[in-house]
């Protein structure tokens, strides 16, 4: 799991950064990196990338519960001593 996680944080920073760029600027980084498409087109190698970044959405919601769990353990404890 530990490989995963830089990995699939990059994905999610450039889907966030991409988003961004979408709602800011009606540009897709995505796509003009793919091949210089125009806002809104596809093509095989963008809805692969945004494929992976939904699948690393799917893997940080998974882990997420997990992740706060251990941070409020940890909290607690620290606040014990």
């Amino acid at each position: 799991m530990r490989l995963l996680d830089p990995a699939t944080l990059l994905l999610i920073v450039v889907g966030g950064i991409n988003w961004g760029l979408v709602g800011l600027a009606e540009f897709d980084l995505v796509a003009w990196i793919c091949g210089g498409l125009d806002f809104g087109e596809t093509n095989v190698a963008s809805r692969i990338i945004y494929l992976l970044v939904g699948v690393a959405a799917l893997y940080w919601l998974v882990r997420l519960p997990t992740i706060v769990s251990s941070r409020s353990d940890r909290y607690r404890e620290e606040s014990l001593a």
